[in-house]
């Protein structure tokens, strides 16, 4: 699209351009709409995704009364996402200028300067530290453990081909946390689950990186989709395989029961259905597939919460 916005609404131009909730971030007053671009609040579907895995731990490990600590995680999750979106924004600053998609961020553009985008973090990390003194301390201590992994991050697509295995580390961090906050038994069924998360942010991420594949190229930024090549589609049915049988060996050490796997059904036809659908050659396709996750997340943790509470 060419030529100047409508000058009947001209905060829409701010608003990037895979927003969900473009009516209600425009009509925040500016400065409030680029700090909430900036933490994301615009796309829900990122703390849906760091949100999930947290309840997949604690059900799984017996926790499904806990719906008050299911709670303060997803509030932790919301501002926990956006303080990585803050941190990842201010590092690639100079990148997101050479993407199309990334060009209109608040930082990128200059709408918000570094030093308001700290203070912005610091304020956040504050409603986290609220969140944290609400678990046990073996759990504190496991979300603590994500600072570093958080941080490192953004600098990942610069060393390696696979930026999406970090993520996958990270965005499924809130799965142990969840887990240890209720029990200290079957780790090695938390392992599994934890690297089944693992496998599954890959593969969804790396649906999401087909929207920049050209631009990542131009511009040297290294991702699994640009590591894949013409294979994305095996490549993601792998990881989504492999995740799927490392969940089925988590619940087997919880519940050695065969219709316990039944449970993983329901997640196994919506992936599948993802991988049979996806349209890579289509920005909007790769874009619903991912989105599509946040059903995929939930349907997963109806799984966890089924085999836990039996």
């Amino acid at each position: 699209m060419t030529g100047t916005p409508p000058t009947s609404s001209p905060t829409v131009a701010a608003v990037v351009p895979d927003s969900e909730h473009r009516g209600l971030v425009a009509a925040l007053p500016p400065t409030l709409r680029d700090f909430a671009l900036l933490a994301r609040f615009d796309r829900p579907i990122g703390w849906w995704l760091l949100f999930w895995p947290c309840t997949w731990g604690l059900f799984l490990a017996g926790g499904a009364a806990r719906w008050d600590l299911a709670l303060w995680m997803l509030l932790g999750s919301i501002v926990m996402r956006g303080a990585g979106c803050v941190v990842n924004d201010i590092v690639d600053a100079d990148l997101d200028r050479q993407v199309a998609r990334t060009a209109s961020r608040p930082v990128a553009s200059g709408r918000v300067s570094k030093k308001a985008a700290w203070c912005w973090l610091l304020m956040l990390c504050a409603v986290g530290l609220v969140v944290l003194v609400q678990l046990r301390w073996q759990a504190q201590l496991v979300a603590l453990a994500s600072v570093g992994p958080v941080a490192a991050y953004p600098f990942m697509k610069r060393i390696t081909w696979w930026p999406q295995a970090w993520l996958g580390m990270v965005f499924s961090w809130g799965l142990p946390v969840g887990w240890i906050a209720v029990s200290g038994d079957h780790l090695g069924a938390m392992a599994l689950l934890y690297a089944g998360g693992i496998c599954w942010v890959i593969a969804y991420d790396t649906i999401y990186a087909l929207q920049d594949r050209e631009d990542d190229a131009l511009v040297g930024i290294r991702s699994s989709a640009r590591a894949m090549g013409a294979h994305v589609r095996g490549g993601v049915t792998a990881f989504y395989s492999v995740a799927l049988a490392l969940w089925a060996g988590a619940f087997w050490l919880v519940r050695p029961d065969p219709f316990a796997l039944l449970a993983l059904v329901p997640m196994a036809a919506h992936l599948g259905w993802q991988v049979l659908t996806l349209k890579q050659d289509d920005g909007a396709d790769p874009l619903a597939k991912f989105r599509s996750n946040r059903t995929a997340g939930f349907l997963m943790a109806a799984a966890c919460l089924v085999v836990g509470a039996a």
